[in-house]
């Protein structure tokens, strides 16, 4: 394994998504009208304080101005989509394409393509790009990962996708699982790196049980993890039990990550100067990023919805048969740090005109990610009788444990339902997360 040394200048972050929430299921007997309120301008995140001296220069970035030297004189193949840009908007495929005494032969596509115009969780075929004429192989169809035939020949597979810092978010997944196929197959990795989006300091929410691994979650890590992929491909490497290879070959695996210039861990997304290009259709912008971690969980088959039609996804809540005055008191009774909410006038996409509570980050440094939808579980447990996560069966059922990760979490919540006990939950997955952090400290590329 081989990994350059990050550089000591200043700047960045990454991020992006997509995920599923729930299903609008029943309300309790009390159906409350909806009071109308006028429409107000959508809230703003905290403003971000971070001195930008340097730019930020991408895995991409730094790669083309070492001269290409880790591709060169080798045949390689892409795994990429439309956030695969260096830091003037140009593809990475064009510009490994001009990478002298290297051969691009063949592009690999995660979820939603390589041009990002398919659905989540939609299967994606096998086809031939029509801007290079390279074969394209999906990695979100027939396989999951490279097949040693279309590996053959290659000397490596770079990998440049924009993750967004949480688990459930397949890039991180497709890596791992194009990781475990080059390391049978003896061809090394070469990871350009990128920011994580939510910054690198917070780390959050549950482990994901090794009972729940599938194509939402295929590491042992809390729910925001705090790792760029490079990062995150270097403990995988370095770790026996993570990658899905007999142990002489992980040892003998050969990862080479390409670092970023002037990113911190105490940068989001908006300090970096970087323009953010979506990474799926419903991870359109920072907000979305944000708003992911926030509440996906929390609308994972509950009853709560989370858009305010199409532009933002993942950022209000609503619930069928409570008004958003009933909602937005019940949300602050939480009192969950650094978060705030406001009932404003919209809807999600398909809903009458009405109201909706929008969720806000108001103090980065005390917010805790993944809290709010714990809660939100518990409130839908209080909201609907009979329990509702206890209708749930089969898909439906496999969904929320995969997206959730903890088994123990899911058995307390049909056992206990509105009682249950989300304080001491949350106390022991702080633990583990701050445990997480540690064990992957030395992995970190990044101050």
């Amino acid at each position: 394994m081989s990994s350059r040394s990050p550089f000591l200048f200043l700047v960045v972050l990454g991020l992006i998504a997509a995920l599923g929430c729930g299903r609008r299921s029943a309300s309790d007997a009390t159906t409350e009208t909806p009071a109308i309120v006028p429409a107000v301008t959508i809230p703003h995140e905290p403003p971000v304080r971070v001195d930008v001296t340097f730019p930020v220069m991408l895995g991409i970035d730094t790669l083309e101005a070492s001269g290409f030297a880790e591709v060169h004189g080798k045949r390689i193949g892409l795994l990429t989509h439309p956030a695969g840009v260096n830091r003037r908007g140009e593809s990475t495929v064009a510009v490994l394409q001009r990478a002298p005494d290297t051969r691009l032969v063949c592009l690999f596509a995660p979820e939603h393509g390589l041009y990002g115009l398919e659905k989540a969780s939609a299967q994606v075929e096998d086809s031939t790009d029509p801007r290079t004429g390279l074969p394209v192989y999906s990695l979100h169809g027939r396989n999951r990962k490279p097949t040693p035939a279309q590996l053959k020949g290659l000397d490596a597979l770079v990998i440049d996708l924009q993750d967004i810092g949480v688990r459930s978010y397949t890039y991180n997944v497709v890596m791992r699982y194009a990781m475990d196929i080059c390391f049978r197959e003896g061809v090394e990795v070469i990871i350009l790196d990128r920011p994580n989006p939510l910054g690198g300091e917070k780390v959050d929410g549950p482990l994901l049980d090794r009972a729940n691994f599938s194509g939402v979650g295929a590491f042992p890590m809390p729910y925001v993890h705090g790792l760029t992929l490079g990062e995150l491909a270097r403990w995988a490497a370095a770790t026996p039990g993570i990658l899905d290879v007999p142990e002489e070959k992980r040892v003998a695996g050969r990862l080479t990550v390409v670092p970023m210039r002037g990113w911190k861990r105490s940068m989001r997304w908006p300090d970096t100067g970087l323009t953010f290009v979506p990474t799926s259709q419903n991870v359109p912008d920072f907000r979305a990023v944000v708003g992911y971690a926030a509440i996906g969980l929390g609308c994972e088959s509950s009853g709560f919805t989370h858009g305010l039609g199409t532009p933002h996804p993942f950022r209000s809540l609503a619930f069928k048969g409570k008004t958003s005055s009933r909602l937005e008191k019940d949300l602050v009774a939480l009192r969950l740090p650094g978060v705030k909410y406001r009932t404003i006038a919209g809807s999600d996409v398909g809903e009458k005109p009405g109201t909706r509570v929008w969720v806000e980050v108001s103090d980065w440094e005390s917010w805790r990610p993944t809290e709010l939808s714990f809660h939100l579980h518990r409130l839908a447990c209080r909201y609907q009788s009979p329990n509702p996560f206890a209708s749930l069966s089969g898909f439906a059922a496999r969904s929320f444990a995969i997206h959730v990760g903890s088994t123990a979490w899911w058995q307390a919540l049909l056992r206990d339902g509105a009682k249950v006990d989300v304080e001491t939950f949350l106390k022991g997955w702080r633990i583990e997360a701050d445990a997480f952090r540690e064990t992957t400290r030395p992995f970190r590329l990044y101050p």
